[in-house]
């Protein structure tokens, strides 16, 4: 009775007015669904990468997703209208809205200010997510591909669970645990002995800073391909001999995933639009954006000759108002082609990548170095900017350090004070974000979409039959209904903590945020991680293991 109460609550939270498809249609189920997130990629980084292509003669009037844009999205935490990276593709995963810094997990209820119904009960339950539905249900192959460490954000929302985004240790274990078939991005510092263990145990090739490697790989096996101890460099920055670009990687991804007689989950992520928008960037912005929509050029040209693919592109929320256009400039209506994008078109390299390069070089020489990656004629104040930078390492000049600038904002500033673009906020901001899709026979999510009306979208598309909200009850129980009566014990003395459970002679140990457990120090298999969560001291498990005693 309890397990129906349970489910019923579930169903029912998953279920309220707000979270139905205002504009439900029929979604033929395909073998493949394919999610690709820019990043923090508001409308006005998208018209000036389409204004860039056209100008620099990159590829035509038109970006890849043009032919597929279908509507809008409107992205919000549980709580506040401007989302977080987590919350946000949490709630396309999931079907539920959360707190900032929440991964895949449900939030605690704040009543003054939710914007959808909360309730107390279940606040820290992992959810199950869209990835783990495909697999745990439909034995799909899945994927992730992005530009960062690994266990940020956006890809630990689709394959972790933890109400902190932060904490890499527990989200980087669940995601080794749950056997990805790709896992390609940035994070080989982040990868513990434990995780190469596993990796060994279930036939996993991890590749390391090893392009070449990467280029030749052809194989069958689960692969994760790592590159650089975190993310990887700004594409504008990127060196192509050792660092494969987003396109590359969504290229061998769908090489690897299309094996799978089954189908297959992956999630694309663009992932440093964001980045450059927080630091005010409009070259990183524009050139991140379209090294993204060149991946989602491999990606549609696949699904077209696939013939089976569903996919969806959008941001997950947007970041720093980007405009064409800025309040000091006059004229503005008037500004031509080349007074738009001339200047950021002769831009080398980020504002990232030149610090990089003026903090190894002699400050005699920053003017001519300034002068060869931006076609910038550098005045005397903007040198002394530069040079009294609180991060400047040349240690004749390091005494004298008065301002407390670094040198990338103060790169970015001289930058963009030669072009015509603004920002309103280094943060993310609240307004919709643009939708494109794909789909074999037409049924798309065409025009104002909600985040949980894109997971229900989702759903439809990969032709799941349970409800996320059951598997939740099954697969992320908690500890003291699943072992209720028996003699249940938490150690913490490790850094993860472990669940023991007793039943006569036999002892259950369960790790928490990894899909294993012990029964009497033989291995038992689970088909999902288990999660542990401080703040109620709970273990989240699957209901099956009460069957194994």
């Amino acid at each position: 009775m309890k397990k129906i109460c349970v489910s019923l609550m579930l169903l029912f939270i998953f279920s309220t007015t707000w979270a139905q498809q205002q504009y439900r249609r029929e979604v033929k189920p395909t073998k493949n669904v394919i999610v690709m997130i820019p990043d923090g990629t508001s409308i006005g980084v998208v018209s000036a990468a389409r204004w860039y292509q056209i100008y620099n003669n990159l590829g035509g009037s038109n970006l890849a997703i043009d032919p597929y844009l279908c509507g809008t999205v409107k992205t919000f935490s549980s709580n506040a209208p401007i989302g977080d990276s987590a919350p946000t593709t949490s709630c396309y995963m999931t079907g539920m809205p959360q707190q900032t810094g929440n991964v895949a997990i449900y939030p605690v209820a704040d009543p003054a200010n939710d914007l959808i119904p909360v309730d107390p009960a279940m606040a820290y339950q992992p959810l199950a997510t869209i990835l783990e539905a495909a697999k745990y249900q439909q034995d799909k192959a899945t994927g992730l591909v992005v530009t960062v460490e690994f266990p940020h954000a956006t890809p630990a929302d689709c394959s972790a669970h933890y109400y902190a985004r932060g904490k890499y240790d527990y989200i980087a274990s669940q995601m080794a645990y749950q056997n990805l078939d790709v896992m390609f991005g940035g994070g080989n510092s982040i990868i513990t002995d434990d995780i190469k263990q596993h990796f060994k145990n279930t036939g996993t090739t991890l590749i390391q800073d090893d392009v070449n490697t990467f280029r030749n790989f052809k194989g069958k096996e689960k692969i994760w391909a790592l590159f650089c101890d975190r993310e990887h460099p700004y594409d504008l920055d990127r060196d192509d001999t050792q660092i494969p670009s987003l396109a590359e990687m969504t290229e061998k991804a769908l090489d690897r995933l299309s094996q799978n007689e089954n189908g297959f989950f992956l999630m694309v992520e663009g992932s440093k639009v964001d980045w450059s928008a927080h630091g005010n960037d409009a070259v990183g912005c524009i050139t991140e954006y379209l090294a993204f929509d060149r991946a989602v050029a491999k990606v549609m040209d696949f699904a077209k000759k696939n013939g089976e693919t569903t996919v969806i592109v959008l941001p997950d929320h947007g970041n720093s108002g980007f405009t064409i256009g800025r309040r000091d400039l006059k004229s503005y209506d008037k500004a031509t082609k080349d007074q738009l994008f001339k200047n950021v078109s002769q831009y080398k390299k980020t504002g990232e990548g030149l610090e990089r390069i003026l903090l190894k070089t002699d400050p005699g020489q920053f003017k001519n170095v300034f002068k060869e990656y931006t076609n910038i004629d550098l005045t005397d104040e903007e040198l002394n900017l530069l040079l009294s930078s609180k991060n400047y390492k040349h240690e004749s000049d390091y005494m004298k350090v008065s301002n407390s600038v670094n040198m990338v904002s103060s790169i970015i500033n001289i930058m963009n004070a030669h072009t015509y673009f603004g920002f309103t906020t280094g943060g993310h901001t609240g307004e919709e974000v643009f939708l494109a899709a794909y789909h074999p026979d037409g049924d798309l999510p065409i025009g104002m979409n909600t985040n949980t009306e894109i997971n229900q979208y989702l759903f439809d598309a990969m032709g799941l039959k349970t409800s996320l909200a059951e598997m939740t009850n099954e697969i992320f129980a908690k500890h003291t209904d699943v072992f209720k009566g028996l003699e249940c014990s938490i150690d913490k003395s490790t850094d993860f903590p472990v669940l023991k459970v007793k039943k006569g002679k036999n002892v259950l140990t369960v790790p928490a945020f990894k899909s294993v457990a012990y029964l009497n120090g033989k291995v038992i298999t689970l088909n999902s991680v288990t999660v542990y969560i401080d703040k109620n001291d709970t273990f989240y498990i699957p209901r099956s293991l009460a069957s194994k005693f």
